[in-house]
């Protein structure tokens, strides 16, 4: 009696369908190299205008306009302090400075502690409110600029570092909630409910374990904030009006801009750009880390 063996066959088709099912490697290939080629054009695409405008910074007019794409023939640092002291931009700095770093301080703080309540505790009313707060991201500032002003007076915040911080505050806040709610959503429940059993309170709770744990979101979730609120020119220049040395870095920019482009002094224009870019820059270095971990996190659970 024989028997007929059909195991052989069909590992062997199998195998021969396999390699049938993978993409050829011509197609990857061309694949990595599309997008290799648009990475590499999109890295030109943004350092080549922050290294014309570093460059151009360091000359001097007559070279900025016989030769604006050559390389300088002295580093001519003296235009960084011309523009720091002559056209105040280290007065603009310092004001930025400090209306960033408390709309910033207090944006995480109310932030973290609404994303964390949406996330973690059950209550009546919970999605509507987490999608009012969301619902503020779809509403563009410039629609509330002229209601804003005359609440902003009305309560006497118009041209007053407080008023700016507070609105700055309402205006991140959308987007701080949104992003730290779903990123609270994915550390593990088992941590604090170990906490809870140990006698730690809700507050102890959240300021001791839950927030160190959160902090990749919390560093990009900030860096996004900082970037917002250290390029915003809409806002004060609405809340802060007039020409005093009470306005923010990108006012002093556009008057800077707007005076030197009829006095013909394009190094101090450039150094002004420059120094206002440079804070952008380090704080993004020091922390792409922490900004691609947190946009990750998000994602694993």
């Amino acid at each position: 009696m024989t028997t007929v063996d059909t195991g052989a066959p069909a590992a062997e088709a199998t195998r021969a369908a396999t390699p049938a099912d993978r993409p050829p490697r011509r197609e990857l290939g061309v694949a990595n190299v599309f997008s290799h080629g648009f990475l590499m054009l999109w890295a030109a695409m943004t350092v080549l205008p922050l290294a014309w405008m570093l460059l151009s910074s360091l000359k001097s007019n007559g070279e900025i306009i016989a030769e604006p794409w050559g390389l300088p023939e002295a580093l001519r640092f003296d235009n960084w302090a011309r523009a720091w002291s002559t056209a105040h931009i280290g007065r603009f700095f310092f004001n930025s400075l400090v209306v960033v770093s408390g709309s910033l301080s207090l944006t995480m703080l109310l932030g973290a502690t609404a994303a964390y309540v949406f996330a973690r505790y059950e209550f009546r009313g919970r999605q509507v409110v987490y999608y009012l707060f969301v619902g503020g991201m779809m509403f563009p500032v410039f629609l509330a600029l002229v209601p804003l002003f005359f609440v902003v007076r009305s309560v006497g915040l118009l041209g007053t570092w407080p008023g700016l911080i507070l609105v700055y505050t309402a205006y991140s806040l959308p987007f701080t909630v949104f992003f730290l709610t779903a990123f609270f959503r994915t550390l593990p429940t088992s941590v604090a409910e170990a906490a809870m059993i140990d006698g730690c309170g809700h507050f102890r709770l959240f300021f001791r374990v839950m927030l160190p744990m959160a902090r990749p979101g919390l560093i990009s979730v900030g860096i996004f904030n900082f970037l917002s609120h250290w390029n915003q020119f809409l806002l004060p220049q609405v809340l802060i009006p007039g020409d005093g040395q009470d306005r923010m870095l990108a006012q002093g920019l556009s008057s800077l801009a707007v005076s030197q482009g009829y006095a013909g002094d394009y190094a101090q224009l450039f150094a002004g750009l420059t120094i206002a870019v440079l804070p952008v820059l380090v704080v993004y270095v020091a922390f792409q880390r922490q900004v691609q971990s947190g946009l990750t996190a998000g994602q694993l659970k």
